[in-house]
């Protein structure tokens, strides 16, 4: 530790034994308020604008009000939806320290001595803190809002006074995470204003709320995340404590937290906030996660007049710009952690709510290609934006034209995409900043595959984060994520729930955006460890004009090793025969949307099994998962074509490693062959200059292509300086170059990532 985290730790720990002692002598931790002059911040809307947002909402939101009451109407009888579970009976008198999926109640002892991550002691807190979050109070006031039914304000007043007797403080797991009262504040923040200038909200429910959230703002401030989890926990708090501050003036804490809030947001974004826009947390989900408060944070500040920072501006941009990218042909793929929570509504937690940020975004930064990715205006949205949001929102002229789906490299993240028509794979290569790895899984060089709209190949999520089997670790493992797996290992071996021994950092060895084609190659050396050790290579290449991914798996190194890839298919995907998987719920229930093709007369052992998935944290469904598997001498190099369009699959296909005792052995080459199409891969494993049947070149990686009775290919090559063909030179270069394309033959055009070596 440093001095000021050994400082600062145990300045925490006294002041928790502190508090314990003097809640037995009955200490007030907080003075009851009283009237003050001090100016109270502006909420995003004010009281009479209330029916006007209900009125938009049920004109340009439809059945977004009726789901509101109808889950008021649960809410009533004490039935809750939390995370993944669904339809939880808390019946009559709700215990507000239980997990009741597991049955367990967490203890009545001073918070700091609660094991909130020990299961046989809480149960999983996250279901306990979900309920204790009391986002479903909002629900109950908007429900109220809408209706005008009685039955929902008693039902707020109900609860609010049976919490406050079952939670004293500083005693039991409500008070055991700072992000947990984080939370609960800004529930009751939303809850305050939805009611105010209602019958609902009288003198003396107004003074109780007061201390209520001078309690909040004094422990936020004494046990803040600084050291323990300074990442969403510390950022989720610090924007509790602004809006405490900005919008509880009357307390004497209100300036200090104010000021202290901002400072936290904004600082957090600076470090936590790759400077590609994808959060540093390793996980599509969490990005999302601290989207949503520094979204609710920045529009908060600019309704108060603060002033926001310009560089705090353009992180904002580029983590939607971030989002806005992986969302382009599908839900964004959820690598890394599911936390299963969300800042405003905590059910709109699926992979396809994901890009809820974007319709906020496209106001708020006159972003066209957000607001048609997003589609339609979000609940959210108009509550954080107002009626001028929303006709700010009508004046944006949204692309007629279906948005291109493009490739991308996220460097720092070490997350890339590579594009197909309406495809994109996703893969999670090396990245090139220090990360944050508690989130993350043991998933190097995993792809996941969205086309249309769809999820095809997917990371199955998390499960849970602790419970009473091995769940958690299950869904973080590697045989849980589209990678090799090597000798039934996981790339890392788990430290706890939220730390590995030793986190695997992959290498990104090369990245090409070309015209027709994109190329990721990386690897990683977690399989190092192994007593004959090994690397595991990959390269995945988008071959644009035949509509596919190549993806070439080579393992380096010595001794006999049993080698496994594993390909997780999407939910909705239902396999056919030759590793060919039709979508279901398609426009056309006949249309194939996968093709998962290994090269033909391979002897890797095939399997289709039975697997898991999880939508979201706390529920698992069942999912396919085809596997080919082999005990190899190594090298070893396993290679398959993705194929995510129809057009390809319904023609005859085929996929062939050539082979020849005439030619270099330091070559790979396949032959990809359709009906109307030929195109043929080599990989040059060692030596600089190769020969393979009537083809000659020095280059790393080449392909050529074309109608299959062409006697002038389209050629890519990568890391190389000429091609012959029959003995004739087609292409030569000065020197080699990185990247050279010619596009429809001799005729054709000429990219080159050297001008000059041409």
């Amino acid at each position: 530790m440093s001095r000021e985290e050994f400082l600062d730790r145990s300045r925490q720990e006294f002041s928790k034994r502190a508090d314990a002692a003097r809640a037995r002598f009955g200490f007030e931790f907080v003075e009851e308020p009283s009237p003050s002059s001090a100016r109270t911040g502006a909420f995003f809307f004010k009281n009479d604008q209330v029916e006007s947002l209900l009125q938009l909402i049920r004109q340009r939101v439809p059945g977004e009000a009726e789901r509101i009451i109808a889950r008021a109407e649960k809410i009533l009888i004490h039935r809750f939806d939390l995370l993944g579970y669904e339809d939880l009976n808390y019946g009559q008198a709700i215990n507000w320290h239980l997990d009741l999926v597991h049955g367990k109640i967490a203890p009545k002892k001073p918070f700091y001595r609660v094991k909130y991550l020990d299961f046989e002691e809480v149960g999983d807190s996250k279901i306990t803190w979900e309920l204790n979050r009391h986002q479903h109070l909002v629900t109950l006031t908007k429900a109220y809002r809408l209706t005008g039914d009685e039955r929902f304000l008693r039902e707020i007043h109900l609860q609010w006074s049976e919490w406050h007797l079952a939670n004293f403080y500083p005693l039991g797991i409500n008070w055991a995470s700072s992000l947990e009262v984080a939370f609960r504040s800004l529930s009751w923040i939303w809850m305050y204003f939805l009611l105010e200038g209602t019958p609902g909200l009288t003198p003396d429910f107004r003074r109780d709320w007061l201390q209520a959230q001078a309690l909040n703002g004094r422990h936020l401030e004494r046990y803040l995340s600084t050291y323990f989890s300074p990442n969403t926990h510390l950022l989720g708090e610090g924007v509790a404590l602004f809006f405490i501050g900005t919008l509880c003036g009357e307390l004497s804490g209100a300036a200090r937290w104010k000021s202290m809030g901002w400072r936290i947001a904004v600082q957090e974004a600076r470090r936590q906030v790759n400077p590609d826009g994808l959060h540093f947390e390793q996980s599509t989900y969490y990005h999302v996660y601290a989207l949503d408060f520094f979204l609710h944070a920045a529009v908060l500040a600019m309704v108060n007049g603060e002033d926001v920072p310009k560089d705090f501006e353009e992180i904002l941009k580029r983590m939607l710009n971030a989002l806005f990218q992986l969302s382009l042909a599908g839900p964004p793929p959820q690598f890394g952690d599911d936390d299963g929570g969300r800042l405003f509504d905590p059910l709109r937690n699926r992979a396809e709510h994901l890009a809820d940020p974007l319709a906020a975004g496209a106001i708020l930064f006159q972003r066209a290609d957000f607001k048609r990715l997003a589609g339609s205006l979000r609940e959210e949205t108009i509550w954080l934006l107002g009626e001028s949001g929303v006709h700010e929102w009508d004046r944006i002229k949204a692309q007629d034209q279906k948005l291109g789906v493009v490739s991308s490299a996220f460097r720092s993240a070490g997350v890339y995409v590579l594009s197909v028509r309406r495809s994109q794979v996703m893969i999670r290569g090396g990245s090139a900043l220090p990360q944050s790895y508690g989130h993350s899984h043991a998933d190097a060089l995993s792809v996941c595959l969205q086309s249309e709209g769809s999820q095809l190949l997917i990371d199955p999520g998390v499960a849970e984060y602790v419970g009473p089997g091995d769940d958690r670790n299950f869904f973080r493992g590697t045989a849980m994520h589209n990678t090799l797996r090597i000798d039934g290992k996981d790339q890392h071996e788990p430290a706890g729930p939220f730390s590995w021994k030793q986190p695997v950092l992959a290498r990104t060895e090369q990245w090409i955006q070309g015209e027709n084609f994109d190329l990721f190659a990386g690897a990683h050396d977690a399989y190092q460890r192994l007593p004959f050790p090994v690397k595991h290579r990959r390269w995945v290449i988008a071959l644009k004009q035949a509509g596919i991914f190549l993806v070439r798996d080579l393992v380096e190194g010595r001794g006999k090793h049993r080698l496994s890839i594993s390909w997780h298919i999407g939910p909705k995907v239902q396999l056919n025969e030759r590793s060919l998987f039709r979508q279901t719920n398609a426009v056309s229930p006949k249309k194939l949307k996968l093709g998962i093709l290994p090269c033909d007369g391979h002897d890797w052992v095939k399997k289709v099994n039975g697997g898991w998935y999880s939508p979201v944290y706390g529920r698992k469904r069942p999912a396919a998962v085809l596997t080919f598997e082999a005990e190899r001498l190594v090298p070893a190099e396993f290679i398959t074509l993705l194929i995510p369009f129809h057009e390809a699959c319904e023609a005859p296909v085929t996929f062939t490693k050539l082979s020849s005792e005439e030619t270099d052995k330091s070559v790979h080459a396949y032959r990809y062959k359709t009906r109307h199409r030929e195109d043929r891969v080599f990989f040059r494993s060692r030596r600089n200059e190769w020969n393979y049947e009537d083809v000659t070149s020095d280059a790393e990686f080449l392909c050529l292509a074309g109608s299959a009775d062409s006697e002038e290919p389209e050629i890519i090559l990568c890391n190389g300086s000429y091609v012959a063909l029959k003995g004739v030179r087609i292409v030569t270069l000065k020197r080699k170059v990185e990247r050279y394309e010619l596009t429809q033959g001799s005729a054709g055009e000429i990219f080159c990532s050297d001008m000059d070596a041409l």
